[in-house]
């Protein structure tokens, strides 16, 4: 599949902004099923590419004038369903066992987990736990926030797909299985979502890393493309960082995947 991206995010500050250093998680790789056909990032700043810790490709931008608005844009074409291989490690395999303050499981969350126990973990097992994760935690917008972790989420019995990526970490490494977040895009033909989107990798030792949806109760395929990966949603959001000044914020995000040739489209307005 041929898909085209498009993905602005633009902040506005009620006061002039001195200084802002953010960390950009923004440029898709070739790998894990997709190739990079093109793609940019255009901002009002200045870039610096590096390769982070989880090896994604990422970019420090630094705006060190007064200003009082941000805007990045990141545009470009992935062909997606090819038949090719995973980006080698760049950290031990053992580090996606850590737990973290957003992957935390409580006493409720652990007994969820240890229903899919199994001698032998395999797809099917995880298969069944991601199933089992959306039955117990409907998806449902409003409910959680970005800093809400696993066991607040399925607490609350609701939650989108940061929350079911994070839940779904979380049991993974209860159940003694490496697991990891990622973030990327999603294009579906209904647009019944449309903007950015999160799932998780879990490592078996016959497969290698597998991809779970969780949200969507399925595997990858064609209609993903990832973007970056990480612990949790922290390590592998599109955009952090910190400013210096600035009073109030507020950070529109605009999210446009199209898919070539045929000219299936989605677009996005998201406030926040």
């Amino acid at each position: 599949m041929q898909l085209s991206i498009n993905h602005r995010t633009h902040y506005l500050y009620t006061d002039v902004v001195n200084y802002t250093i953010q960390q950009l998680r923004l440029t898709p790789q070739d790998g894990f099923g997709q190739r990079v056909k093109r793609w940019e990032i255009r901002v009002n700043g200045h870039l610096q590419r590096h390769d982070d810790a989880h090896g994604n490709a990422a970019h420090i931008l630094v705006l060190d004038t007064p200003h009082e608005e941000i805007n990045i844009i990141a545009t470009g074409e992935v062909e997606t369903g090819l038949d090719t291989p995973p980006l080698d490690d760049t950290l031990p395999r053992g580090i996606y066992l850590r737990a973290t303050d957003l992957t935390y499981v409580d006493a409720g969350l652990r007994q969820f987990a240890e229903q899919f126990r199994r001698e032998t973990i395999d797809e099917d097992s995880l298969e069944a736990l991601m199933f089992g994760i959306v039955d117990r935690v409907p998806y449902l917008k409003g409910v959680t926030a970005v800093n809400t972790n696993a066991a607040e989420a399925f607490q609350a019995g609701k939650g989108v797909c940061q929350d079911h990526a994070h839940i779904f970490i979380a049991c993974c490494r209860q159940l003694g299985v490496p697991a990891r977040y990622v973030s990327g895009y999603l294009f579906t033909n209904d647009g019944s979502l449309l903007e950015s989107h999160a799932w998780a990798d879990a490592w078996l030792p016959e497969v290698g890393w597998a991809s779970f949806d969780v949200s969507n109760r399925c595997r990858t395929n064609g209609v993903h493309v990832r973007l970056a990966t990480g612990l949790d949603y922290r390590d592998a959001c599109p955009v952090s960082g910190m400013r210096v000044g600035g009073g109030l914020e507020t950070m529109s995000v605009g999210v446009h995947v199209d898919q070539l040739h045929s000219r299936q489209s989605q677009s996005s307005q998201a406030q926040q």
